[in-house]
């Protein structure tokens, strides 16, 4: 395509967005048309083919939703940018469903304008079906339909083409280190390394090492010169993934490496100069860990210039089905199984959970369900196999999901009059499977 002109169509009521997209563009040597709302924008579509369609959700007469669902019919498709102000966010995460290439919130800087276009033309089309929610194409895939992970991307997409440090924060399990690779590939880094500090899991006394780097006889032990992760990082990002397990003292040593980009082995007085973007994560509440001691404040000051916090699963639910979904796809891709989806009843009860894990829990109980699978849906008795009390709570104490089930298979046999095939059918599973259940609750 680099070698054609590009032909962009602008959609929006705004005089002024018109003109600020149109010069925008112009620039980068598109061929540009406007239309000041939906008619005139599916008018020009009519009558020619455009490769970028930068359309407004929000317009009078015809919206940016139903202009959309127009453009699905067109062959071949154009690469839909929908353009969305604050209120509307969840909207336009919707508009990805109906085919859209992504959102760019309001308002937004002509780099944020000219990366979406770049990343919409880089983009190759997809087989298969649409997505079952939003998703950013480049770098690790994050599923999500909350307005709550609607507003954190948008924030993701503004911060990564600074070199702005960011701590990210929240429960462990949330994501933080995707949203980390995130910044690190919608970044001008994003062809250097991203390299991982784990501080949760490091030895005190290897972390300067590991950081920094050692001269071969530095300390016992030191057979060879070492690379530490600040070099190997060199041109790319550095994570810090549960940064409030490093100790006082190193915690003194990064924030001068933080303020002065330079660093020295363990052992050697060379000062090398290093060129990295810091991200940081934390599951603590670092301003606790600042007045109990175990914090510096002078590093909490230079790691936060960027703070995006990431709430937990159980306060966005609406991103728990199409997690649910996406895990499902990966794991039967893994694992060479064809479990189609969940039984009403099974969903029910994961959908009510409160998954305190987040979505790492989530995550390794769909795998467990589905090495466990017999059938072509997960039912009550698969998730007897997650390891997950997903039980409702009564007076009475948590009820059992054998005994949901048992009770729910009986309930069947009695309706069918014992007639096992009717009573499979009915269930959604074959004969074999209902055998094997039957046995397992010991019913006649």
């Amino acid at each position: 395509m680099s070698s054609q002109t590009i032909k962009t169509l602008v959609i929006d009521d705004d005089k002024a967005m018109r003109d600020a997209c149109y010069q925008i563009l112009s620039r980068l040597g598109h061929e540009v048309e406007v239309a000041s709302d939906g008619r005139r924008g599916l008018s020009l579509l009519g009558k020619g083919s455009y490769d970028i369609i930068l359309l407004d959700l929000v317009m009078p007469d015809i919206n940016g939703v139903e202009v959309l669902r127009q453009i699905r019919n067109l062959d071949p498709g154009p690469k839909v940018i929908i353009i969305t102000g604050h209120g509307t966010i969840a909207s336009a995460v919707e508009t990805i469903k109906l085919g859209a290439f992504d959102f760019l919130p309001k308002p937004f800087t002509p780099d944020d304008l000219r990366q979406m276009v770049r990343r919409a033309l880089e983009k190759q089309p997809e087989t298969g079906d649409t997505p079952a929610a939003g998703h950013h194409a480049e770098g690790p895939r994050i599923v999500f339909a909350s307005e709550a992970m609607a507003r954190i991307m948008a924030m993701v997409e503004r911060v990564a083409p600074s070199d702005s440090t960011v701590l990210i924060t929240g429960e462990s399990g949330t994501g933080k280190g995707l949203i980390a690779q995130k910044i690190h590939s919608l970044s001008h880094r994003h062809n250097q390394p991203f390299v991982t500090v784990d501080c949760g899991t490091l030895v005190e006394t290897l972390f300067e090492s590991e950081l920094f780097g050692h001269v071969k006889g530095s300390f016992t032990g030191a057979n060879a010169n070492k690379i530490g992760k600040f070099e190997l990082s060199q041109g790319g990002s550095l994570f810090f993934d549960e940064i409030s397990n490093i100790s006082l003292e190193v915690q003194a040593k990064l924030l001068r490496a933080v303020q002065e980009r330079k660093i020295s082995r363990v052992g050697s007085h060379r000062v090398i100069t290093v060129d990295v973007r810091i991200i940081a994560a934390t599951n603590r509440d670092l301003s606790q860990a600042i007045r109990n001691g175990s914090f510096r404040e002078d590093l909490f000051y230079r790691l936060n210039v960027v703070s995006i916090h990431l709430p937990p699963l159980r306060q966005r639910k609406t991103d728990i089905a199409p997690l649910l979904t996406a895990f499902l796809e990966t794991y039967n891709q893994r694992l060479k199984k064809t479990v189609q989806g969940f039984t009403p009843e099974a969903m029910e009860l994961m959908l009510e959970y409160d998954w305190p894990g987040n979505i790492r829990e989530l995550e390794n109980t769909i795998e467990r369900l589905v090495v466990f699978s017999v059938g072509p849906y997960l039912d009550l008795s698969d998730l007897a196999f997650s390891g997950v009390e997903f039980g409702p709570q009564n007076s009475n104490g948590a009820v059992s999901l054998k005994d949901m089930e048992r009770d729910h298979i009986l309930r069947i046999l009695q309706q069918c009059d014992g007639r096992r095939s009717d009573t499979a059918r009915l269930l959604g599973i074959d004969r074999k499977t209902l055998r094997e259940k039957l046995k397992r609750y010991q019913i006649e």
